[in-house]
């Protein structure tokens, strides 16, 4: 006997367009953000942990609506408008002696713009590091780093003194 697990017996084609319909059909506008959870070390991690419940309820007035999958890694505001993640590689363009950078409220970040999206921030000289994406509407506003500055600070120490103040 020959199964068949193509839904109504149908082609590999036509069901693969079905059951990509189907599943388009049901995503919602505002469904939360998906983003890649970073894999640090150990002890980056409990720097990461430490820093998720410090975070605030609201970032640049956008309410706390972290993304998809759900990670104490990672974390969202504005359904996708600002998403942070702890724990992130080293960036490339840190080598890079050109790469530019701002300070807010004690915590140094390298600026990355990203071509047709708002700005991308890691952290810099701390023990992991935290990257902060901002959407379009904030492609000149670095003013959500001002309301996660004081949690990172708090939370995760300084790699390089007297660097970080």
């Amino acid at each position: 006997m020959t199964s068949s697990h193509r839904p109504f017996g149908l082609p590999a084609a036509v069901a693969a367009a079905v059951l990509l319909s189907a599943a388009a059909g049901c995503s919602s506008p505002d469904a939360a953000a998906s983003v890649v959870v970073p894999s640090p070390p150990a002890e980056e991690a409990a720097f990461c942990q430490a820093l998720a419940k410090e975070l605030p309820d609201t970032v640049a007035g956008l309410a706390r609506s972290d993304p998809e999958p759900g990670s104490e890694l990672t974390a969202g505001w504005g359904d996708g408008a600002i998403v942070l993640r702890c724990g992130v590689p080293r960036p490339e363009k840190m080598s890079d002696p050109k790469s530019q950078g701002v300070s807010a409220n004690g915590v140094r970040w390298m600026l990355e713009q990203r071509e047709g999206d708002g700005p991308r921030f890691t952290s810099v000289y701390r023990r992991t590091y935290v990257e902060v994406t901002l959407d379009e509407r904030y492609a000149h506003d670095v003013g959500p780093l001002t309301d996660l500055a004081g949690p990172v600070e708090r939370t995760v120490p300084c790699a390089l003194e007297p660097a970080c103040g």
